[in-house]
């Protein structure tokens, strides 16, 4: 059988149409069921929907600032094992991507409009990550992980998405177990500790990037 092996411009090739597809609201395909699916359509307010909206748009443009940092650190990571944890994990967020995608379509909204900008900060930002080595590498993984389960945990809330939303609310419990996963795996696989002042500077910039999200 033969097997064509990726030139050095085929994987350059191949994460400009994923950055594309991504940031420009192309929708996913997910590996595993909509948590979703396993609860009715709900009769929303119109405010209750246009807020759910915002918040999963939120949601939305995190997953596509995961998948830039996941695919910037994984170009750069020097262990074989690293970067397979960082592909496997970007898959799982593509899951996230689809099915926060589809819950934005069924509260009649979009993505935001500014997911390209998100995608490619983001992109750079793995890659500087990525370039310190590979324990800074999952250290900001663990970091990105921990701050986003805190997110989520906010949308949990009960100033967060409606409680008759219970399609957003299970894509988020799904979400956020699997984000928990991940930042576990990335400390049991050697995770070094970001020093001040990187985690408040993520923190600031997850703040802006929600705060824009919710309205564009």
């Amino acid at each position: 059988m033969f097997t064509r092996h990726l030139t050095r411009l085929d994987r350059v090739l191949q994460e400009v149409e994923h950055a594309l597809a991504t940031s420009l609201g192309v929708r996913p395909v997910a590996q595993r069921q909509n948590p979703a699916d396993a609860h009715a359509q709900e009769n929303l307010a119109d405010a209750e929907r246009r807020h759910a909206a915002g918040l999963m748009r939120i949601n939305h443009t995190g997953e596509v600032c995961a998948q830039a940092l996941y695919l910037g650190q994984a170009a750069v990571a020097r262990d074989a094992a690293t970067r397979e944890q960082l592909l496997h994990a970007a898959q799982e967020e593509t899951d996230h991507l689809a099915w926060c995608h589809e819950r934005l379509d069924e509260l009649d909204s979009r993505p935001s409009l500014l997911n390209p900008l998100w995608y490619a900060g983001s992109y750079a930002i793995g890659v500087a990550a990525g370039l310190r080595g590979d324990g800074w590498n999952l250290g900001f993984v663990v970091e990105t992980e921990r701050q986003v389960e805190a997110h989520l945990d906010e949308h949990l809330e009960s100033k967060g998405l409606p409680e008759s939303d219970a399609r957003s609310r299970a894509i988020v419990s799904a979400m956020k177990a699997d984000e928990a996963r991940h930042a576990d795996a990335a400390q049991a696989a050697g995770a070094r500790l970001l020093p001040f002042p990187i985690p408040t500077l993520m923190r600031a910039a997850s703040r802006a990037m929600k705060l824009v999200a919710y309205r564009l």
